[in-house]
């Protein structure tokens, strides 16, 4: 009893409930009678459903000297159809609660939506309407092409993004489109008018060459009859595959600094083209990848931030390029980061010191027991949105894997052992077969660089 005589009532603290068993989502596919494929999940509870368009547009098929078009296309889609003015789509739009976006990659074009269920039938009226009839306006196009290049100073100006596209640009020859940005440069967009945009819609762009990925809490919608008023209604002639061209890269071991005068950190990127997800060898990479720096407690990060202090983080990765067939899919590997300049050589000392250390002693069980924890076990979080879940299913199919991919990569994953992790790591990384771009002051940074041996060092301009 305290002076005023009020008395705290403690409650219980809550239990934790026994945890259920988890997996990713399974989704359901149909195809529409106009060509369509269509992957349904229902999500129960999921109030705001996505919706992610995968159209086969892949930039290999942008004409020559349009690099840029299909990415202007895609930015083109909410500017405005044959019914509404790019002001009316977006107010339409905005009445719906619903977001619009887009953009073009190296395996086609993909087309997000997010709106709550209530409001699905709209909204996906709308998207509909604009990928069947897009009004592609000459001075829609024109600002959007403006815009394009006024993005492009910037990103070259990013260091970051300054090292992609240099390490692109080794590891691909010239002709092909992988080696040059995936949005185009100031001369390639410059060329880009509504006529450019309107012929590789035309080429490209048919329900039979899409699938829609709806995901979301369904269960009071009748789907089949949403889609057949919307989507279905989307006319087109029969898709034809385009063949992919196989994956070429010269991963020969390198450095190449992007000079910057000046620079007080130097920001890294180090790669080279491995497999991609349909390699039985991806599960350990992954795993392995995730040891040496998919996060704070891992080797990179453990060397070169806590005992070192030369970063803030470096992480390691595979990011999937393209995926196909043997021989036409490719995925990056890479190991990216940014230290200060005078500290430049003695950093990728030390970074090459932990890839000779990681292939002459491997990984050890407690790092892969990590690993796993942390990949598999936190999936239940990371796909606690049905956004999260439509944008994997996309993935896959744009990657020609099987529905159940995701699923069966955690099972993979949980039983890949240390041995078979570190094997996979170590010819993901391989330390004489390594492309490392360096954006910085090449005046204080070549000397310590060619000091290394870590391969031939040229210079370019920033």
């Amino acid at each position: 009893m305290s002076e005023t005589g009020v008395t705290m009532q403690f409650h219980p603290q809550p239990a934790a409930g026994a945890a259920r068993p988890w997996a990713f989502p399974a989704p359901d596919r149909a195809t529409l009678p106009n060509g369509l494929t269509v992957l349904r999940c229902d999500r129960p509870g999921q109030q705001v459903v996505a919706v992610e368009i995968f159209v086969a547009a892949p930039l290999d098929a942008e004409p020559a000297g349009l690099d840029g078009v299909a990415t202007i296309m895609a930015r083109a889609f909410s500017e405005g159809t044959d019914k509404r003015s790019a002001e009316e789509f977006a107010a339409d739009l905005e009445r719906c609660g619903a977001t619009l976006d887009a953009h073009a990659d190296h395996p086609g074009v993909r087309v997000s939506l997010e709106v709550p269920v209530s409001r699905l039938p709209k909204a996906l009226g709308l998207l509909a309407e604009a990928l069947r009839a897009p009004a592609f306006a000459d001075a829609e196009v024109d600002r959007l092409v403006r815009n394009r290049l006024d993005e492009i100073p910037h990103e070259l100006a990013n260091p970051a993004r300054r090292a992609a596209q240099q390490l692109s640009r080794e590891l691909f020859p010239a002709t092909a489109r992988m080696s040059r940005p995936r949005q185009g440069t100031e001369e390639t967009v410059s060329r880009i008018d509504a006529g450019a945009v309107r012929a590789f819609y035309e080429a490209y762009v048919r329900p039979a060459a899409a699938t829609a990925v709806v995901v979301g809490d369904l269960g009071a919608t009748d789907l089949d009859a949403v889609l057949a008023d919307t989507l279905g209604a989307w006319t087109g002639t029969p898709a034809e595959e385009r063949p992919m061209p196989p994956v070429t890269a010269d991963d020969t071991g390198r450095v190449v600094i992007v000079d910057r005068p000046g620079a007080v950190q130097t920001q890294l990127l180090i790669g080279r083209v491995g497999p991609d997800r349909h390699d039985r060898v991806w599960p350990a990479q992954v795993l392995g990848t995730y040891c040496l720096g998919g996060t704070l407690t891992s080797r990179l990060d453990r060397v070169l931030r806590e005992e070192k202090g030369y970063t803030y983080g470096v992480r390691a990765y595979g990011q999937v390029l393209r995926s196909g067939a043997e021989g036409t899919g490719a995925a990056m590997l890479a190991i990216s980061g940014s230290v200060d300049t005078p500290n430049t050589g003695p950093a990728l000392d030390d970074l090459w010191t932990v890839l000779r250390k990681l292939a002459a002693e491997g990984l050890t069980d407690a790092e892969r027991e990590t690993a796993v924890q942390n990949l598999v076990g936190v999936a239940p979080l990371k796909y606690e949105t049905a956004a999260a879940v439509a944008g994997t299913l996309a993935d896959q199919v744009e990657q020609h894997l099987p529905d159940d991919f995701q699923a069966q990569l955690y099972a993979r994953l949980a039983d890949t052992g240390t041995v078979e992790a570190t094997a996979a790591v170590v010819s993901a990384f391989p330390v004489d077969r390594l492309v490392t771009v360096l954006v910085g002051d090449a005046a204080q940074i070549v000397e310590p660089v060619k000091a290394l041996g870590i391969g031939e060092v040229t210079v370019v301009a920033g």
